[in-house]
């Protein structure tokens, strides 16, 4: 499971280096302001929780438990839903798209890291 998770999170860590250059470099000559900085908000946050993806990795040797292995899980799904419903959302923005709705999947995936956080802070805390 670790390896999944480290393999996972070197990937999405790829992913956001490339879409945080593309937004620098291509995405400033045709987004507004307010469209950028949403998109830099789920570079951001995808970002962070590569991160926390890899701390899940690193820890699930030893705290070899299923809190760990679900904030993985959750860190991952954080990343879809939230990031990926706000880099949808710019693309809909921008090609004036009627899907605004996408925008309301957005909380689903903050809280799907608030719970990869929770359970991250129980899986510690769990003897094993």
């Amino acid at each position: 499971m670790q390896k999944s998770f480290l393999k996972t999170a070197a990937l999405l860590g790829a992913l956001s280096v490339m879409l945080g250059a593309f937004a620098a470099h291509g995405l400033k000559k045709i987004f507004d302001t307010d469209l950028l900085q949403v998109f830099e908000t789920a570079v951001r946050y995808q970002f962070f929780h590569v991160f926390a993806l890899l701390a899940a990795g690193i820890l699930y040797k030893d705290f070899t438990n299923k809190l760990i292995r679900w904030a993985g899980y959750f860190f991952i799904t954080g990343i879809i839903l939230f990031c990926g419903s706000l880099y949808l959302l710019c693309y809909v923005k921008q090609q004036a798209l009627p899907f605004n709705w996408i925008g309301a999947i957005t909380p689903f995936g903050g809280a799907a890291f608030i719970a990869g956080w929770l359970c991250l802070f129980a899986g510690l805390n769990k003897a094993n």
